[in-house]
């Protein structure tokens, strides 16, 4: 990691600088923050895209060349992880619904791919980007909870969609007026099943961006400890203990993203399939 923290006013602005958003649209000139409903996080906007057209392109170019005699390194690859997939959604899901394998695949590589911009060096792309006049760049889709928000409250509509087509209108309903404590606590049933519902999509949320958010926020510290401190015959200390906390967290994290990738997934396949599941009867 680069060490421009001592430009731009300090740690603080340093900080700060790196967790801004490139707002257009509806944004504070002051803040450079979201104003308004009409404010677009270009840089979430432009990562999330790109990403997918990695996917996209990967699957397209393994698909092009499928070879089952002789399949290549990339093919062994694609395929270890569509295994490892539908081995999840086999011990997890109830039934069968030909949606559910693909959706828990996308969420998967998607949410690992932008967890992985986590790893490239803090100051890399921003400083390539003040190249062409962009002031403000954050990398990581998943740092923004717009995204990780976006995500969940997809994968929320799914859930009531597929409760309401699975159970019915009624088997729905029935289920918020008599669950979790039967037909004699029916306003306490109301609260604790909204509460449950909502929480779903919060904890999805939630989750993925505080632990990104976190991890993203380390690196920026370590990155301090080469731009703040290493400064003439101390650098002698301050770079290599730079260095190893930096590979020390970033082996870590390798860990952290995939396993939050890894959560992200199998927390929808669960929610989907207690939407599948038939309401008792009470």
């Amino acid at each position: 990691m680069s060490g421009g923290a001592a430009e731009g006013g300090g740690t603080v602005a340093y900080i700060q600088h790196h967790l801004t958003n490139l707002c257009v649209g509806n944004c504070d000139p002051v803040t450079h923050q979201p104003a308004g409903f009409w404010a677009i996080n270009l840089d979430t906007l432009f990562f999330s895209v790109a990403l997918a057209g990695v996917i996209i392109a990967a699957s397209w170019r393994v698909t092009r060349n499928l070879n089952p005699d002789k399949p290549s390194g990339f093919q062994n690859f694609i395929e270890t992880i569509l295994d490892f997939v539908s081995g999840q959604v086999r011990d997890t899901f109830p039934g069968h619904n030909p949606l559910i394998a693909p959706l828990a695949l996308t969420i998967f590589v998607w949410v690992w791919l932008m967890n992985f911009m986590d790893l490239i060096p803090v100051d890399l792309l921003p400083l390539i980007a003040s190249w062409f006049g962009i002031q403000y760049l954050k990398v990581v889709p998943t740092t923004d909870l717009n995204t990780t928000l976006g995500m969940s409250l997809t994968v929320f509509a799914l859930i009531i969609y597929y409760n309401i087509k699975v159970k019915g209108p009624v088997g729905y309903l029935k289920m918020f007026l008599f669950h979790p404590f039967g037909k004699f606590f029916v306003p306490v049933n109301i609260v604790m099943s909204i509460i449950e519902e909502l929480a779903k999509p919060l904890s999805l949320a939630l989750r993925l961006f505080g632990n990104l958010f976190a991890g993203e926020l380390v690196f920026l510290l370590i990155a301090l400890i080469g731009g703040t401190m290493a400064v003439g015959a101390a650098a002698l200390f301050w770079l290599p203990l730079q260095i190893v906390l930096d590979l020390g967290w970033l082996i870590f994290h390798l860990l952290v993203i995939t396993l939050q990738a890894f959560i992200f997934m199998v927390l929808t396949i669960v929610y989907l399939g207690m939407a599948h599941t038939e309401a008792d009867a009470h």
